[in-house]
């Protein structure tokens, strides 16, 4: 009686296991009615990959495409991610299927500080989004306006050459005096120097706390983001956070927007530095939410949701590779003196350099992008989302998952890059066209490519290589005594 329940038991159990292997196998299998998820690793039940991530995610994720490919998934939580590493897989991406992939992942800082994704960054790909892009680039980074702007720009920059004159002979944060430098002009460009005073100096010690802040919760892992089930709890008080830092940031621009709105006089001063080419941004947008056939769909909302996108992202961006570049010639000393003889021979030993002498500075412009291949600002760019399923690569990349382009891997990938470790300005000489900042050369794209290119990269670029040509034109730099020179690594 044993032997035959024992027997029973075996047989259910073999039975069982050939119907699971069965099941797996079918729904694994690939047919030509559904292309097959990408390969990858095994995760854990419930939390995926997560317990296995590591600090250095960009080092991580490039070890993992060398065993499962160029193309390959991970669960983080209940978000399904697809990593990309392939020049001719992201060209599919953002030219074949652009439209399906314009959208970001949306996290919930993202969110909170979007005003609920009513801004540039953030906003889901479509009608608005192309409307408040569209008034970005034309009322403030319109050629025209760039040039008209360049004295609020240039008297920001002095005063930091000579903030550090006065300084002469003591330790300098690069990456602070940059940030600072580009507050200042992203302030003017808003405000049009209408603020001054101690009213400036205290609404530039209020939002520098705030910016840092945002930034720290945008790039911060939230467990809401990983278990959507979980958000409701906020668990690690990130929306709270955000909130509360929007309340601060309210303060100012409501104020602001409010004074736009009454004054008569403002508006009529504003509308006259808007015909003589300076800009003034926030009047632009007040104008046009207030008129009648407002067709941008503008609303209040919508105009301190861009203020933010322009202030945070305009600000670190710029300054963090301000701070690489500068570490990389501190590290390169002959490459510096390259540089800086450049700059005597175009700008003059007892001239000031202005922004006329930038196109010029063919080996200053090697620099910044041979910096930008090694430093990229975001390793992955903006992680995007698919509108709808779509097939990348002969696999299939679902509705709502997350993508990450590992930019940081191509651009050091040795099949595209010759001594792809190396620091080599050099090899940015030859075709200045070919490796330029708009996305079109798939095995360097530090801005990213497509709809979603970086919106504010005409102002970065002049901004930039300003100030590194300024900075480096007027003083000898070196690290502190006793400081290593040893190269940055990221």
């Amino acid at each position: 009686m044993n032997l035959q329940a024992d027997f029973a038991l075996t047989v259910a159990a073999v039975i069982l296991t050939f119907i699971i292997l069965w099941s797996i196998r079918k729904l694994v299998k690939p047919s030509k009615q559904r292309p097959f998820l990408p390969p990858g690793p095994l995760g854990l039940p419930i939390v995926g990959y997560l317990p296995f991530l590591r600090k250095d995610l960009h080092h991580q994720f490039t070890e993992l495409a060398g065993k499962y490919g160029p193309i390959y998934k991970l669960w983080i939580g209940n978000k399904l991610c697809t990593v990309i590493s392939s020049p001719s897989l992201i060209k599919e991406l953002v030219r074949d299927h652009d439209t399906i992939f314009a959208n970001r992942d949306i996290t919930v800082a993202a969110r909170v500080g979007s005003y609920g994704f009513n801004d540039i960054a953030w906003s889901p790909y479509g009608s608005q989004w192309r409307n408040l892009r569209k008034l970005f680039v034309r009322e403030m980074l319109s050629n025209t306006n760039l040039v008209a702007s360049y004295n609020l720009r240039k008297d920001e920059v002095r005063k930091a050459v000579q903030e550090i004159y006065s300084n002469s002979g003591t330790p300098i944060d690069i990456c602070e005096l940059a940030f600072k430098i580009d507050l200042n002009v992203i302030i003017n460009l808003i405000w049009g120097g209408k603020i001054q005073g101690m009213r400036r100096d205290r609404i530039l010690a209020d939002l520098l706390p705030v910016i840092a802040e945002m930034l720290d919760l945008l790039l911060k892992p939230n467990i809401s983001d990983y278990f959507p089930i979980l958000a409701r709890f906020d668990i690690q008080g990130v929306e709270k956070k955000m909130t509360t830092l929007l309340q601060r940031v309210d303060v100012i621009t409501e104020d602001t927007i409010d004074e736009r709105m009454k004054n008569p006089s403002e508006k009529s001063e504003a509308a006259t530095t808007k015909k003589d080419g300076r800009t003034d941004f926030l009047q632009i947008l007040v104008d046009l939410m207030q008129d009648e056939n407002n067709k941008e769909l503008l609303g209040k909302t919508q105009i301190k949701a861009m203020l933010i996108n322009i202030i945070v992202g305009g600000t670190d961006t710029s300054s963090t590779t301000i701070e690489w570049v500068m570490a990389q010639l501190l590290c390169h000393p002959k490459v510096m003196k390259k540089v800086q003889n450049e700059l005597d021979k175009v700008v003059g030993l007892d001239n000031i350099v202005e922004e006329s002498h930038i196109p010029k500075l063919a080996y200053l412009d090697a620099v910044l992008k041979e910096t930008l291949r090694l430093h990229p600002i975001g390793p992955f760019l903006t992680p995007r989302t698919p509108s709808q399923s779509c097939t990348i690569g002969g696999y299939t990349i679902p509705k709502g998952s997350t993508i990450f382009l590992n930019v940081w891997s191509i651009q050091r990938n040795p099949l595209a890059w010759e001594n792809p470790l190396e620091f080599k300005p050099e090899r940015f000489l030859d075709n200045t066209m070919k490796w330029d900042f708009n996305g079109n050369n798939f095995n360097y794209i530090p801005f990213g490519s497509g709809r979603r290119v970086c919106a504010g990269l005409p102002l970065a670029e002049r901004m930039v290589r300003f100030v590194l040509a300024s900075l480096l034109h007027s003083f000898e730099w070196q690290l502190p005594e006793g400081r290593s020179s040893t190269c940055p690594i990221s």
